[in-house]
């Protein structure tokens, strides 16, 4: 090709790229819009309560800090022990590097719930800079995922603005936008044909794992499509097997090659069975709903004398303990674990069947928000925050989809629900409530926007219209009757009450995850004929 017609070749090429170029920067601006704006409500939640995990991650930075590192898992001068993987450790590590620059005291071991200014503004700032991984995560998820400028508008709001990670980790303390955004990034890139992105996501989740071991819960989902997506796809099934296992492999001896020493240790810490099958406050799954109904049953036991004695308060007193239930039997971890096992196994089972003509990245997403629905169903000592793993993911899906959108509406609004019980103290009761009207309204009017369609039947409706009627019961209206008689009963009456939302959120949503496959299959049957 001569010079000039070389020059001219470039010269189109570049033209050709001006407008992606334009409309990445459109979607960049908007991000960088409500990242500012959401970062100002941060801001102003600052001063607000936050909870015990306050202490718990200061201590991390005191034992990273102040303890050589064959006494980070072994230490228990708090009972806020490190129990989770070791990268995460090294992150805790990293940050007290500059802790160490606003207030050295929080960095002592012995200084037990130090919680000094320094103190409560570093770590309150540490959480809204680690959320720029989930910004960056929404950005790479919304070129895979949005097909338009609207639904990345509407995915980009309704993810940065979250009202679950926004009372979880700005209120409460935690790090949950760190690791989401992780887990963004990963479905993102392993979402992308080119095999240099499958690989680096591949590696996003192999770190996400050694951050926080609970997100195993969503592993087979990322085993099975990489098996597909990147394996399967080529004539070299063995040599991309050997390169996914050594970057797993790379990533491990990374992170736990330094506490080879402490190994059973490090284990004991990150699964810890003695704790029991429900959190101090249940989580609103299948779990709570058979509590619940094993305390109606020793009830009725009792009124007919068929239960001669019930331990009082089983379950329901607010400690993190083993336990028996009264009537029904009593799961162990392995019954959740084959429970949870089943529950996710037709997701899978659909996924793997799938054939390459046909697969498409939402395939893959919609199979990793029912492995995080199933685990959070039917899994061991299961926290309310964790249905953040299925809520943010499905956003994604919600404005690219009207059944999507239609589960979100209804997933959503009942996990925030159960998450406000977590910011207990009485002065923020009008803010959580005001909160989670925001949202919930804010879901409700630009979904059904976005897709011109209504999304909700009469029942959603009013299931949806119920919830902030639980909460004034769990703040107010419960003491104004009952006093301090019953304590349990409005945690208990919520975790029932969104527990059936939950439900049935995984059931419609399974519903329409098959009835899309075999849809597919049959269409595909029919074409070959």
């Amino acid at each position: 090709m001569a010079p000039r017609a070389h020059k001219l070749e470039s010269l189109k090429k570049k033209n050709d790229n001006l407008p992606e170029r334009k409309s990445q920067w459109s979607r960049d601006k908007l991000l960088l819009q409500i990242f500012a704006l959401v970062s100002f409500v941060k801001v102003l939640l600052v001063p607000t309560y936050h909870s015990t995990d306050f202490e718990v991650h200061r201590n991390w930075l005191a034992i990273t800090h102040s303890l050589p590192i064959n006494q980070w898992y072994t230490n228990s001068k708090s009972e806020w022990t490190l129990d989770y993987p070791p990268l995460f450790a090294w992150f805790e590590w990293l940050l007290s590097q500059f802790g160490k620059l606003v207030d050295p005291e929080m960095l002592k071991v012995d200084n037990l719930n130090y919680a000094s200014r320094g103190t409560i503004l570093f770590q309150r700032a540490t959480v809204m800079f680690s959320d720029l991984a989930l910004v960056y995560g929404v950005r790479e998820v919304g070129k895979v995922y949005s097909t338009s400028f609207n639904n990345f508008a509407v995915f980009s709001f309704l993810t940065l603005c979250n009202i679950g990670l926004l009372m979880v980790d700005h209120i409460h303390f935690q790090y949950n936008g760190f690791l989401l955004g992780i887990l963004l990034i990963a479905i993102a890139e392993v979402s992308k044909p080119d095999q240099r992105n499958i690989i680096i996501g591949a590696g996003a989740f192999a770190v996400l794992l050694n951050l926080k071991h609970l997100y195993l819960y969503v592993a087979p989902a990322f085993i099975v499509w990489l098996l597909k997506w990147y394996c399967l796809r080529s004539g070299n099934f063995f040599l991309r097997l050997i390169h996914l296992g050594g970057i797993v492999f790379v990533v491990l001896a990374v992170s736990f090659g330094p506490f080879v020493t402490q190994f059973p240790q490090v284990l004991a810490r990150l699964f810890p069975f003695k704790r029991g099958l429900t959190h101090a406050y249940w989580a609103p799954n299948a779990w709570a709903l058979y509590i619940g109904g094993d305390k109606v049953l020793s009830a009725l036991w009792k009124r007919l004398g068929w239960l001669s004695m019930t331990k009082t308060a089983t379950m329901t007193g607010g400690l993190v303990q083993e336990d028996k239930l009264s009537v029904l039997p009593t799961p162990t971890p392995l019954v959740t674990f084959i429970a949870t096992v089943l529950a996710i196994l037709p997701a899978l089972i659909s996924l793997f069947r799938k054939k390459q003509y046909s697969l498409k990245p939402s395939d893959f997403l919609s199979c990793l928000v029912l492995c995080g629905l199933g685990s959070f169903i039917f899994g061991w000592h299961v926290h309310e925050k964790a249905i953040l793993t299925a809520i943010i993911p499905l956003c994604a899906l919600a404005t690219a989809d009207i059944l999507n959108a239609r589960v979100f509406m209804i997933l959503s609004a009942t996990g925030h629900t159960s998450i406000l019980p977590l910011l207990f103290p009485q002065n923020l009761t009008i803010l959580k409530i005001t909160m989670l009207l925001t949202y919930t309204a804010a879901s409700c009017v630009c979904l059904p926007k976005l897709h011109k369609h209504s999304l909700l039947q009469l029942h959603e409706w009013l299931y949806i219209a119920a919830l902030p009627l639980v909460t004034l019961y769990e703040t107010l209206i419960h003491k104004m009757v009952f006093g301090e008689g019953l304590p349990f009963l409005p945690l208990a009456m919520t975790s029932i009450y969104c527990g059936i939302g939950v439900m049935y959120s995984w059931l419609l949503y399974y519903h329409n995850y098959l009835s899309d496959q075999i849809k597919e299959t049959t269409t595909m049957a029919k074409k070959k004929r």
